[in-house]
């Protein structure tokens, strides 16, 4: 069985998260599933954007707990090891905009992983939850160093401490979402906007990233000095031509990535 539905639609890869009746929980297979098609997308030039969600009424529970106390399963470490911190590391690095639809409850490492990505839409049922608290484990899957970057400590805090529950619309006000939709227009919503991103100059969508990822640890004079790498960088895209081309021709820019 895949538990990773995969589907190309034009230049945005669909990658849906399929063990609807576990509530989309991750175990090692589901897990080692998903890092492949981060791999594939990040080496397939037809792949300008990546939208991920779940199927059924939960985007995703976080990790498969019988998996995770089984004397026979992988353990703790390697769960983390192998699964999670490869998960995020892959989202932040591809150089392409991953967009998440989150379509129900996010739990645990659920909820971090959709932290994770660029653009985060919510359905009206959403929910995210830092359930480790609960069970007597930390945040992990980044949760650490996302949440308190998107939210500030003290709210960061408190979400991790007391385990709370909050809503579609809180994690909106909350920075860690972007924008909320109706449960019937979420999908619909969410696949337009990858495909009007995908048609962007998505290389420079990339470098962006990269400059992102890099802000977390510069000084301001490293972040500037490296604006101004990557700057020249973008100025010798085909897109970056084919941008001031079409500004100045007045016409539509067909981008490529490049």
């Amino acid at each position: 069985m895949s538990f990773i539905l995969s589907e190309q639609k034009q230049n945005v890869l669909v990658l849906t998260l399929n063990r609807p009746d576990k509530f989309n929980s991750f175990n090692r297979e589901m897990a080692l599933q998903l890092i492949a098609e981060l791999d594939r997308a990040a080496a397939d030039s037809s792949i300008r954007a990546i939208l991920l969600t779940g199927n059924g009424k939960a985007f995703c529970a976080g990790q498969d707990l019988s998996e995770a106390i089984d004397p026979n399963g992988p353990g703790i470490k390697r769960i983390v090891e192998e699964h999670y911190n490869p998960i995020i590391l892959k989202i932040r690095n591809i150089e392409k905009p991953v967009i998440c639809a989150v379509n129900g409850v996010a739990a645990g490492a659920g909820a971090n992983i959709a932290l994770a990505c660029d653009v985060v839409y919510v359905g009206q049922s959403a929910s995210f939850i830092q359930a480790f608290s609960k069970i007597g484990l930390i945040p992990d899957s980044g949760g650490t160093f996302t949440l308190p970057r998107l939210v500030g400590l003290n709210l960061a805090s408190a979400l991790m401490i007391t385990g709370d529950k909050f809503s579609a619309a809180d994690a909106v006000q909350f920075g860690m979402a972007y924008k909320l939709f109706d449960d019937s227009e979420l999908q619909e919503k969410a696949l337009l906007s990858a495909h009007s991103i995908s048609a962007m100059p998505t290389k420079a969508i990339g470098l962006t990233k990269r400059l992102l990822n890099r802000s977390y640890s510069n000084t301001l004079e490293q972040q500037l000095a490296l604006e101004m790498d990557i700057q020249v960088e973008s100025a010798n895209s085909h897109d970056y031509n084919e941008g001031v081309k079409a500004f100045l021709g007045k016409r539509k820019p067909e981008f490529k990535g490049e």
